[in-house]
Formats: C-alpha cells, structure tokens, sequence
C-alpha cells in the first residue's frame, strides 16, 4: 500500500515546553486516520510541522515516500487548520473562484465541490449569511478544489450544533468512500470511533498508541462473570495466571485479562474450583474505555 506521509522522531519544543517527543507514525493511501487527544496533546502541532507552517525542533517527515520536496508535495494535499477566512461581502461561488485563480485550478471544479458538501443551491448567498456548519463546509470545497491526495482537518466540527457535525462527518465519510485519504485531529473520541479507521493517540505531546480503531478497542476485553457466591468467585479468579485483575459492579465481577484466555477455559476452570456461574459474557472495551485506559497509565509530567 503506497504511503502518503511518514513522520520520524518528531519532537518540538517551545522553549521549556516539549510539545511532541518523539512521534512516530505513517499515514496509507486510502484510509481515515485521526490523532486523538485533549487540549495541548500535540495534535496541532503534528499537523502544522508536516504542513510546514511550523518548525520542527528535530526528527523527519517525508510526504509520498520522499519522492518529492515539501513544497511541491503539499500541492497535493488539501487543509484546514485554522477558522473558515473567507471575504464575507462575496458569495460562496465568488470566494471559491478566488481560490481557483490563487492555485491556477479550473473554474469547473467549483460547481463540483458545492455538490459534495451540500452547498450549490446557496452558491449565489454571501459568505456573511452563513451558519457556522455551513462556513465549515464551504472551507472543505475549498481544500478539496485541486483534487488533493489527502485532506488534512483540524477539529473539523468544533464549535457546531449536532446537525452541523452530523453533516460534516457525513461529509467526510463520502470524500473517503472517493478514495481521498484524510488525517483528522480531533479531541472527540465519538467522532474518532464513527469516522476513522486508524487513530494515533497523543497525550502531553507522546505517542500512546498507533493502529486501527478496532484494533485498539480489541486490544483489552474482559469478561462479565456471576455465581452465587461472589467472594468464593473472587478469590479463585485471583489464582488465575491470566488474569490481571478484577473488579465489582452491580453484582457482576469483571475480568480483565493479561493474556489470551477464551469463555470456555474460564468457564472450565472455575467449574474444576466448584464453582457453577450463573452469567458469563465476554466483552470488548469501548475506545472511550481504552483511551481512557491509556491516558489513566500514561505518565504524568
């Protein structure tokens, strides 16, 4: 599968501040990536190092395998990093043609992009008269005017109302089933978990995790476990060389696991200690339960 973009050991600092420490991670032709992360994990900061609007303090990134310079590279990829800036007396269909003579791209493609975002019956209404959705999708027509390879987003629905993130993500969804590869940074684990399939996870400027969505949500499951006498229950599971620890809730005792151990091998082996469950239901982590899993283990600056 062709890369797109390759970062190695990226670290930044801002004079006492280490904003990235050694960030590593690649980016495929094809797939929805986010960084995730809350306020001052880096995520900004990733994206305006590889977009070249930020220094970088050391380490590399390397658009398209390295086979082109930056500058030339970032003519293929589309982004929005900061606030829709748009000329406000001029309408939507005037500001893109704006974009179209700044990059040298045809008129034609204007038309095209109002389509993808749901915007061509208010191409003739001025920038000024729009809600803050639909500001947010008129700048994604424009990042996406020169067909790049990748869109890159920065919080694409801060600040808007349920229907406008609905609409943008619905929006996002439909640029990738066209093939576009897209890298959004994003702090909502919800809109991580609905949008992409892969997801690096930064927090206080380190790299906590890099690789599918499902795969990190897989990457601990546990197991809902009840009998009749709960302590008894308890003490056997704690004897278990697979099982890391356990915890209650509502009568239930949950299994958390340090190494493979299947329903049946659990289920066997507590029968073998007398003990007969009445409930036994693997489950898989949320990403919100592992992300906060991560962050929780994480260690503190």
């Amino acid at each position: 599968m062709e890369t797109i973009l390759t970062i190695e050991n990226l670290h930044k600092r801002y004079g006492r501040i280490q904003a990235l420490k050694n960030i590593s991670f690649e980016i495929q032709k094809g797939r929805v990536y986010g960084i995730l992360g809350p306020n001052g994990s880096g995520k900004s900061t990733t994206l305006g190092i590889v977009l070249n609007v930020v220094k970088r303090t050391s380490g590399n990134y390397s658009w398209f395998c390295g086979k082109m310079q930056t500058h030339e590279a970032l003519k293929k990829v589309g982004a929005i990093i900061e606030r829709p800036n748009f000329y406000p007396y001029m309408t939507a269909e005037e500001n893109l043609k704006l974009v179209c003579k700044i990059k040298s791209i045809d008129y034609s493609k204007i038309d095209e992009k109002l389509v993808l975002v749901g915007l061509v019956e208010r191409k003739n209404s001025k920038f000024s008269t729009f809600s803050l959705g639909m500001k947010q999708r008129l700048a994604i027509a424009s990042a996406l005017l020169n067909d790049p390879e990748i869109l890159i987003l920065d919080e694409p629905t801060n600040g808007l109302d349920p229907q406008g993130i609905h609409q943008i993500r619905d929006i996002i969804k439909k640029i990738a089933s066209q093939g576009t590869t897209i890298l959004l940074a994003s702090h909502l684990l919800d809109e991580v978990e609905k949008v992409c399939s892969h997801v690096v996870v930064l927090r206080k400027g380190e790299m906590l995790y890099s690789g599918s969505v499902d795969g990190m949500s897989a990457n601990e499951g546990f197991f809902e476990v009840q009998s009749e006498d709960i302590e008894t229950l308890k003490s056997v599971l704690n004897e278990h060389p697979a099982i890391d620890r356990i915890a209650e809730e509502e009568e239930k005792v949950l299994v958390y696991l340090k190494s493979e151990l299947s329903a049946s091998e659990l289920n066997q082996f507590l029968f073998s200690r007398n003990i007969i469950l009445s409930h036994l239901v693997k489950r898989k982590n949320s990403l919100e339960a592992q992300f906060l899993e991560l962050t929780k283990n994480a260690p503190s600056k």
